[in-house]
């Protein structure tokens, strides 16, 4: 029998705080539902919406697959045992352990649509990267090129997520292939395997900055998220991973005076913003770790020149190679209204997104915001840690809420907002009766991977 799970202080008290995660849950659910229902008639009727399954890109397809035994397994065996074993593994065995759950949780659910399906073809699509390997043979001409074909109508326009990304996105898939790791397998493998270390990065930030009970307490939720639906082949949980390790690295920098950490996080920070525009975002969680750390800062300003002596080299190296960050931004803009961006209502998605949201993070994570909120509100005790995680998270859902804005994040943003979404699911620390959670984690990510079909 598995030992009584962890428990820890309620913001609200003990009975008060429950009900009132559960009427959280029932808003999100209703959020989600008129997602689904007023995507639908606005698809059927005005097909602008250009998804299959308003609000997912995805379609209504019910199946098992070879994925399915080793998910049930891997979600009961987390429910069961996992928060008493994030609650008494020595730290340096829970961050490994933690990681290759995520690594199992992330394979298996990719695993029920089945090798091929699920993993082998899903970055060699007509807008994915590997579409355009052969263009790079030369790479200073490549670079020097690159938003010559970024405009839907210019000559051999860039697929669609080659174009909507800096070249950085690109370039990984093209040296996997220089080291003989050839093909949409390799590729996804890839994608999926550093993607899992994200969690493990955003335990090492938490403990780094409000204290290590409550990172353990959130390890069961990050690993077992749903949103490994999508991080499952998507290059985007590839983004999120140096994202997140960019912050971890951080955090581990102004709270250990560590000038080599805080110029490596600045490294990540600048590869990160030549991945995806949109990931220029990361600075306000980053803002947040040096507001959390300032004591440390202040102490030792070379953290802060260290920083951004870090952050100025993928720029610059991008930079004189021919790459123009800010013609290309611009380039992009004016593609993306020549695309489905240009159609996609904003006044839809501009809600619809968050139904997305609550999708990839789970009720559990709505339930642990309004935790956060409630502890940002009264001011709790930051001896406690709590109100550091609370901070923390609400920096990544400002984050979030600024692309939400922007109308630059129009559908698809189950994938797209995966480096904020991370970031969102430490929240779940703050509840009470974690298994209780978990299990509607596990329960949402198994509906959505063996009733759709995702499109990433």
């Amino acid at each position: 029998m598995p030992s009584a799970e962890p428990r820890t202080p309620s913001p609200d008290g003990p009975s008060h705080g429950t009900r009132r995660d559960l009427y959280a849950a029932g808003a999100a659910v209703a959020l989600v539902t008129a997602a689904v229902l007023i995507g639908r008639h606005i698809q059927d009727t005005s097909h602008t919406l250009r998804v299959g399954w308003p609000p997912l890109l995805a379609s209504w397809e019910p199946h098992l697959g070879p994925g399915t035994p080793a998910a049930l397994l891997v979600a009961a065996a987390v429910v069961a045992y996992g928060p008493a074993l994030a609650a008494r593994l020595p730290w340096r065995a829970l961050l490994p352990v933690a990681w290759a759950t995520a690594l199992a949780w992330t394979f298996s659910l990719a695993l029920v649509d089945g090798w091929r399906r699920g993993i082998a073809v899903r970055l060699t699509t007509r807008h994915e990267y590997l579409q355009v390997i052969g263009r790079f043979d030369d790479l200073p001409a490549g670079l020097r090129d690159f938003t010559h074909h970024i405009l839907l109508h210019s000559p051999d326009n860039w697929p669609a997520h080659v174009a909507g990304h800096p070249p950085a996105a690109t370039l990984t898939f093209v040296l996997l292939d220089r080291i003989g790791l050839r093909g949409g397998g390799w590729a996804g493998v890839w994608c999926i395997t550093v993607g899992a270390t994200a969690c493990v990065a955003v335990l090492v930030t938490v403990r780094a900055l409000a204290d290590e009970h409550l990172a353990r307490r959130a390890a069961p939720f990050l690993v077992l998220a749903p949103a490994a639906v999508w991080m499952g082949t998507s290059a985007d949980a590839y983004f999120a991973a140096v994202a997140a390790w960019a912050v971890a690295l951080l955090a581990l920098a102004v709270t250990r005076g560590s000038p080599a950490s805080a110029g490596t996080a600045g490294l990540l920070f600048g590869l990160t913003c030549y991945l995806s525009y949109g990931l220029t975002l990361v600075a306000l969680i980053a803002a947040a770790v040096l507001w959390l750390g300032r004591r440390g800062v202040r102490e030792r300003p070379v953290l802060l020149v260290a920083l951004l002596a870090g952050a100025a080299v993928v720029p610059a190296v991008f930079t004189f190679a021919g790459f123009d960050w800010w013609e290309a931004y611009r380039l992009l803009v004016t593609r993306y209204r020549q695309g489905a961006g240009g159609v996609r209502p904003y006044g839809y998605w501009v809600w619809a997104n968050l139904a997305c949201t609550v999708l990839v993070t789970g009720l559990a994570t709505v339930a642990g915001l309004r935790r956060a909120g409630t502890v940002l509100l009264r001011r709790a005790s930051p001896a406690r840690g709590t109100s550091r995680l609370a901070l923390l998270v609400a920096a990544a859902l400002l984050a979030l809420l600024v692309a939400d804005l922007s109308g630059m994040s129009k559908a698809e943003t189950e994938r797209i907002w995966l480096p904020f979404a991370i970031w969102l699911l430490p929240s779940c620390a703050l509840l009470a009766r974690p298994r209780a959670w978990l299990a509607a984690q596990a329960v949402l990510a198994l509906l959505l991977n063996h009733l759709l079909h995702t499109g990433w």
